[in-house]
């Protein structure tokens, strides 16, 4: 039994990672589409006489369509932010503290049943980091030697 102990303390966490990139991916926001359908089919339903609910949903209606709007606007922008996105000194810190805590495992005792797997997988992360860094690098420099010219 002390055996599967260990070896699930070794995938805790690459396993919580795993999860965390999960959720992250279905996160779904409220449909506000179909709120408003339904607002719009209650808005018929209700007497003409009774003017200020009628005004007062229709309110509602108008500003989770004003929402919509806004939500697509403010897609569009990070949309637009993420494909000009070229790498920078967030790329090199994250290089860099991949390393370290890279050499922070190495000096944690062998013996653990997870050291070696999180050991290849800090490797993998720090030689993943190490690209992108080194693309904004190469980016930054080509820049620089443009403007020189």
């Amino acid at each position: 039994m002390p055996g599967f102990a260990e070896l699930a303390l070794a995938g805790a966490p690459i396993a919580g990672g795993a999860l965390l990139g999960v959720a992250a991916g279905n996160l779904r926001p409220p449909d506000l589409r179909g709120t408003i359908k339904k607002d719009m089919e209650l808005l018929e339903s209700l007497p003409p006489e009774q003017t200020e609910r009628r005004a007062e949903l229709q309110r509602v209606i108008d500003l989770r369509i004003d929402d919509i709007i806004a939500g697509i606007d403010k897609s569009r922008s990070m949309r637009e932010i993420a494909t000009s996105y070229q790498g920078n000194w967030r790329d090199i810190v994250l290089f860099l503290c991949g390393i370290l805590f890279t050499i922070v495992w190495w000096n944690v005792p062998h013996g653990r049943t997870n050291w070696l797997l999180m050991f290849i997988v800090m490797i993998l992360a720090s030689v993943v980091a190490g690209i992108y860094a080194s693309r904004g690098i190469v980016r930054a420099l080509r820049t620089v030697n443009r403007a020189r010219d």
